[in-house]
């Protein structure tokens, strides 16, 4: 019989695995996302090759799911109601600010251990969203 490993050391493996990995690719330096992001100016494409690998697990995770086999974890290929005002009012805001800041989440969770007064800022800010959100 194998061991288990309890649900809470599994998601903290994971994500330290997750935060090295974003460290390493580049995608916790804001000057690097904005270079990515800049494709009129001097584009930097590395960060194309770090997506295309992120969508290697992805693709797979989804099809593995769509032959109706059994994952560990519980996850939707798409919303029940389609795309919705919200949906799109949300990543056209996610987008902004990502393009602005040069930070997404997960990200700047990561870049915290480096504590940057930039990313406070921006973690704060994207608190105060997630609860004004709520409350909306």
């Amino acid at each position: 019989m194998k061991p288990k490993i309890p649900p809470a050391a599994a998601a903290l493996i994971s994500g330290m695995v997750f935060g090295v990995g974003l460290s390493l690719s580049g995608m916790t330096n804001p000057a690097k996302v904005i270079g990515f992001l800049d494709v009129a100016g001097s584009w930097d494409p590395s960060l194309a090759f770090v997506m295309g690998g992120a969508l290697i697990p992805a693709v797979l995770g989804f099809n593995v799911k769509r032959k109706g086999r059994k994952l560990a974890w519980q996850c939707e290929a798409s919303p029940a109601n389609g795309i919705t005002k919200p949906l799109l009012v949300g990543a056209l805001l996610f987008g902004l600010g990502w393009g602005l800041a040069g930070f997404c989440p997960g990200p700047a969770l990561v870049r915290l251990a480096f504590w940057d007064e930039r990313v406070i800022v921006f973690v704060l800010a994207m608190l105060a969203g997630m609860w004004g959100a709520r409350r909306i």
